[in-house]
This record gives C-alpha cells, sequence and structure tokens, in this order.
C-alpha cells in the first residue's frame, strides 16, 4: 500500500504542481472534499476550491513550476515529500496570499522550498498540508520587507552577531 501511495503523491506533485500543469488530475486524484492547506494561502476545502486556486495561480504566475526533490517517505496512508520551485508573477493580481495582495505583472519572482504531508484513501489524496519557506517568498513578492539596518542596530539587546540566528558558532564563522 505505501509504494502505491507514493506512485500517486508522484503524480500528483508532477501533474498538479509541475509545469505544465493537468487540470484534470484534480477529478482523477483528489477526492472530492480535499482539504489543501498551505500557511501562506487560506485553507482550500473540495475539488472546486482547488481547482480555483491552482487556476488562479497559474494565471498569475505562468511559469509556475515546483518539483519534489529527493524521496518521498511513507507510512500506512500518509506520504511525505520535500520540493522546491516557483515562478514570476506575470499574469493578473494575485490576492490568494495571506500577507496581501501583488497588483498585475509585477515581474517579482519567487523561489523557495518546502515539506508536504499528503493522506491518500483509496488511492485519492484526501489531504494535503504543507510546509513552505514562506517567509523567503513574500519577501520575494515584495509584501514583507526587512527590517531596515538602523532598526535592527536599536533593537533591544543591540545587533544580533552574524549568522542567522544568534547561537555562539552557528553557523560557523567563516571569516
Amino acid at each position: 500500500m505505501t509504494q502505491e501511495n507514493k506512485t500517486v503523491v508522484a503524480r500528483w506533485f508532477k501533474e498538479f504542481w509541475g509545469n505544465p500543469w493537468n487540470p484534470r488530475i484534480i477529478n482523477e486524484l483528489a477526492t472530492a472534499d480535499i482539504f489543501l492547506h498551505y500557511p501562506m494561502h487560506e485553507p482550500k476545502n473540495g475539488r472546486a476550491s482547488v481547482t480555483k486556486f491552482m487556476t488562479d495561480f497559474r494565471e498569475a504566475f505562468p511559469d509556475l513550476n515546483f518539483q519534489g526533490v529527493g524521496d518521498l517517505i511513507a507510512d500506512g496512508s500518509y506520504v511525505v515529500g520535500r520540493w522546491e520551485g516557483g515562478g514570476t508573477h506575470t499574469g493578473p493580481a494575485f490576492c490568494d496570499f495571506r500577507m496581501g495582495s501583488i497588483p498585475a505583472a509585477s515581474g517579482r519572482k519567487m523561489k523557495f522550498a518546502g515539506t508536504s504531508v499528503l493522506r491518500v484513501e483509496q488511492g485519492r489524496i484526501a489531504e494535503e498540508l504543507g510546509q513552505e519557506d514562506g517567509l523567503t517568498a513574500m519577501l520575494q513578492l515584495g509584501l514583507i520587507r526587512a527590517p531596515e539596518p538602523e532598526a535592527a542596530a536599536a533593537r533591544p539587546g543591540g545587533e544580533l552577531p552574524p549568522g542567522w540566528n544568534n547561537m555562539a558558532g552557528f553557523p560557523k564563522d567563516r571569516r
């Protein structure tokens, strides 16, 4: 059963999230009440909602393309996969991001990665829950901004040391 579920998810990744996308894959591989949730977007429930989401997403980002990376991991009805991808916003305005909307043809590019857990019921995707690097995507799309250097220096406790966190020696100082 786990190998069959991995095959279903691999096909979903390729035909739903890949480029070109196959809109028929939703009726073919999703349950009628599929639940799709990624933190950057409002949750979607049902085939019609998922179809509208992906249609709008691909109209706004015509080159949208996500692909699985590494091996899929399966346990019972659950399959976990890592992915990466992105696209360029050259289409109409897009308002499905929780952080706000982007105007038509902004030309902004996004590239980010994430991990998804999918539940498969009788050979169909019933649920897809993902965690993506939304911070990177929202920064790239201009929906949020990094703090100005002056503001970072004035933060309580002073500046953070070099690196992406303030743990001593992590990541290793490469000076």
